[in-house]
This record gives C-alpha cells, sequence and structure tokens, in this order.
C-alpha cells in the first residue's frame, strides 16, 4: 500500500486534490485498511500538512495502536478553522494532544486525526493578569511559564503529561489540584469552524468528566488560566519537588499513559489493584507496573488489544474481590482487529 506518511506531504499538493467525498455507510463494512473514506477536496489555501495511512503508535504514549486513515496537523488555529470548513459533516474526527491518555485499537481508527500538540501552542501573559494557554501547550511548559512570571498555583500542571486540551477535556489534576479549578475560561471550535468562548457555566464538570450543556461537537483549543501573585523560586522548587515525586514513585522509563484508572470515591485504584496481587501482572507486552499499581507499561511490543485485556482484568478482578468498580481516564477508540 502506498503512503505519504513519511514524506509529510503539504495539503497545497494538488495529488491530494483528486480525493472525493464517499458514503461512510458504505464504508463501515470494509476493512479498515482499504482506507475507503476518502476526504471532501482541499483548499490550495490550506498550510497545515495532511499524511494518509499514519501509525498512531508514534503518537500516543503507550506506543501501541493500529493506524488512522488520515492525519491533519494545523499550521496554527486559522489554518485548523479553514481546514474544518472543508470536511464532510459525518467525516469522523478525533483530535490528539501528546496521545498520553489514549490507545487506539490494532484495527486502526476511520476518519481524520487533527494533530494539535505542535500547532496550537501559544502561551502568554494577558492585560488583566491572566495567562492564555493553547491545546497544544504541555503542563510541564505551562508550569514553568508560570513560575517564571511569579505566578503561583500552576505547579501541579508539571505532575499531568498531557496538553491543555487535553487537560480541559478531562478536568486533569494530581496532588489535590485540577484544571477547571484555575480555568476561567476556555476557547473552543465547533466541526464547521467556528472559534467560541464559554465558561465553566456552559460544563458539567466533576472528578475526571467535563460534558458540555449543548448537544454540539466541539474541541478545546485554548484557555484563560487564572492564578495567584507568587514568587518564582518558590514556585520552582515546587515543580521540582513535585517532578522528583514522579520519578520516585512512576515508571516513567517505559511507555504508558499515566494513570489507568481514576480514583473511587474514598479509595485509591492504585491501593485496590494492589491489594488484589497484580502488580507485575501481564498479558503480552503489556504488564501492570511493580512501580505503581495504576499504571499499565509497555514492557516490549505490546499491542493494543494487549493492554485493553489487561485494563479488562484488572478492572474484574478488582470488582470480583474488593466491590470496587474501576473506570479507565484512558480514552479507548478504534477497531478490533
Amino acid at each position: 500500500m502506498n503512503t505519504a506518511e513519511d514524506t509529510g506531504q503539504k495539503t497545497d499538493d494538488r495529488g491530494f486534490a483528486t480525493a472525493a467525498r464517499q458514503s461512510l455507510n458504505r464504508n463501515a463494512a470494509k476493512p479498515l485498511n482499504v482506507l475507503s473514506s476518502v476526504l471532501c477536496p482541499l483548499s490550495s489555501e490550506l498550510r497545515g500538512t495532511l499524511r494518509h495511512d499514519v501509525d498512531m503508535r508514534r503518537h500516543v504514549s503507550w506506543r501501541a495502536g493500529g493506524r488512522v486513515e488520515r492525519m491533519y496537523q494545523p499550521a496554527d488555529l486559522d489554518d485548523l478553522s479553514a481546514f474544518l470548513k472543508t470536511l464532510p459533516a459525518d467525516e469522523p474526527l478525533l483530535a490528539v494532544g501528546l496521545g498520553s491518555n489514549l490507545l487506539v485499537r490494532d484495527g486502526g481508527l476511520r476518519g481524520t486525526v487533527l494533530l494539535l500538540h505542535s500547532a496550537l501552542g501559544d502561551l502568554r501573559i494577558e492585560a488583566d493578569g491572566s495567562v492564555y494557554a493553547q491545546a497544544g501547550v504541555p503542563g510541564a511548559k505551562l508550569a514553568r511559564f508560570a513560575a517564571l512570571h511569579d505566578l503561583s498555583g500552576a505547579e501541579f500542571f508539571a505532575g499531568i503529561p498531557g496538553t491543555v486540551g487535553g487537560m480541559l477535556a478531562m478536568n486533569a489534576g494530581c496532588y489535590g489540584s485540577e484544571t477547571w479549578d484555575v480555568t476561567a475560561r476556555v476557547q473552543v471550535i465547533t466541526r464547521k469552524g467556528e472559534v467560541l468562548e464559554r465558561t465553566a457555566q456552559d460544563y458539567d464538570i466533576a472528578y475526571r468528566h467535563v460534558v458540555l450543556h449543548a448537544e454540539q461537537e466541539e474541541w478545546f483549543v485554548g484557555a484563560w488560566l487564572k492564578f495567584s501573585a507568587g514568587a518564582a523560586d518558590v514556585a520552582r522548587e515546587a515543580i521540582k519537588s513535585l517532578l522528583n515525586k514522579r520519578i520516585a514513585s512512576q515508571p516513567l522509563n517505559l511507555p504508558n499513559a499515566g494513570s489507568v484508572f481514576r480514583n473511587p470515591q474514598g479509595d485509591y485504584a492504585a491501593r485496590l489493584i494492589e491489594s488484589c496481587g497484580l502488580k507485575g501482572k501481564q498479558i503480552g507486552g503489556a504488564q501492570v507496573s511493580p512501580k505503581h499499581a495504576n499504571f499499565i507499561v509497555n514492557v516490549g511490543n505490546a499491542s493494543a488489544a494487549d493492554i485493553e485485556n489487561l485494563i479488562n482484568e484488572v478492572q474484574a478482578t478488582v470488582e470480583k474481590n474488593t466491590g470496587f468498580s474501576l473506570h479507565p481516564e484512558v480514552r479507548i477508540v478504534g477497531e478490533a482487529v
């Protein structure tokens, strides 16, 4: 099969403009590797990069899983808006940052992935003192930026292995702080390419849970965050301490997706998993980390199926032995082989 994945052809290549829209209903019964779903003709005004038949293992932190039909990496927010306006209304879309809470099944993913982490990277102090961070800004970079500007309260972002867009989408947090605790308002983009602003009142927000009240498909592209005045040296020391704690307690030397399960009310997922004797449990190349029970690591060429099967086994064992139902923090998408 021919692939443009490695060459990263620009969208002004007229070769891509030969694509014509096809019915997803007709495609549903076909194997994914036929790549039968295609985009509408692309505008030569787009400045981003379009790739076809992309191996998603390169774009998820587990380094496992299948391929996606197409991936678009926009040049910036304006280019992302222009790209979305070219798409059929029924084109499946998935926005991806660092891929640190994502598993793509081995059969792959239909539609288009929007790769945002290297495109939406604006980070600045606004006139009102808030920090504007686009969706592709990594948590550690945000924490360091706030410290540099003598702001306090952003340190916990250094402990989250993801970008602002994903952290907003799941209300990510650690060490007692959560993303929406410091979010004043957000910037979103709709399927039609419209850029809007919203506040917390537009969402149902809870622990690892963010749902828009309106029934509309849209993605976070930025946020205005409010922090307290502080001292740079104090914030830097807090970040250093937090990172040292991560290194000491988490298996950062192996591909992983951070915490796999949400903590159930009144307990901790890691404690429950460890109490069931599951540390070190392995299926194929996927293993419950002996260092931190709420991490599943890729110890050697794990398939997405290995990881998903281990997630399911951990859930079943913990529920049987403790009565607690563990719910994954990670998002699992795509088709099984």
